[in-house]
């Protein structure tokens, strides 16, 4: 989430019928990656207004919300006692090494202008792994919305990208999963259609996501 978006409007977009469907679609396909066990504890890393905090709250994971942006964070709060949210950086995380199971940064690092940074800052707060959610720039949303509206800022990245920051990781992964959602991010019943019968691993999605196995 982008510091100059409110909170409340960032919120209801998730709730209008095009953003459940995405937000559905993204969520499902980080939980296929991710397959966490019951209780697993995960860093969210960017987490805004809480959305995918609580959704991976409510799969029954013990999450952490961290967000720079205070109005964001004081949003997020009163939304769901469940999760414990904090202020803070990506780049310079408040935790021990390998004090959570899993981190997740979704759509966070589009906006973190070192993304190497934060990318070993999750790596080392982690002891199973860290789920990515980006977005991709070889994608038909990239050519209509890049550096407008809520995307104003935002850098698109690609799998050569996340290979790179994966290569530069101390220890290396040992294993990187690359999947793609939300194909036709206008969310008709054709875009319903279309995401149903194209294989995740087509490059062409607006919503890549990463799994970093540690």
């Amino acid at each position: 989430m982008s510091g100059s978006v409110n909170p409340a409007r960032y919120e209801a977009w998730y709730h209008t019928p095009r953003g459940r469907w995405i937000g559905d679609t993204e969520f499902g396909l980080l939980m296929r990656l991710l397959q966490p066990a019951a209780g697993a504890s995960l860093l969210d890393a960017g987490a805004g207004t809480g959305y995918f905090s609580r959704r991976f709250a409510g799969a029954g994971l013990s999450v952490t919300g961290l967000d720079p942006d205070p109005a964001a964070i004081a949003y997020a709060r009163e939304r769901d006692a469940r999760v414990r949210y904090l202020q803070g950086t990506m780049t310079a995380l408040p935790f021990a090494d390998a004090s959570c199971d899993y981190c997740a940064a979704i759509t966070s690092l589009c906006f973190v202008p070192e993304p190497a940074a934060a990318l070993r800052e999750l790596w080392r707060v982690c002891r199973h792994g860290v789920v990515l959610g980006l977005l991709n720039r070889p994608s038909l949303l990239y050519r209509r919305k890049h550096g407008r509206d809520g995307y104003r800022g935002a850098r698109w990245d690609n799998a050569a990208q996340v290979r790179a920051w994966a290569r530069a990781l101390a220890p290396p992964p040992r294993g990187l999963q690359l999947r793609y959602a939300v194909f036709l991010p206008g969310g008709s019943g054709m875009a319903r259609v279309v995401e149903r019968l194209l294989p995740a691993p087509a490059p062409v999605g607006a919503f890549l996501a990463a799994h970093l196995l540690k």
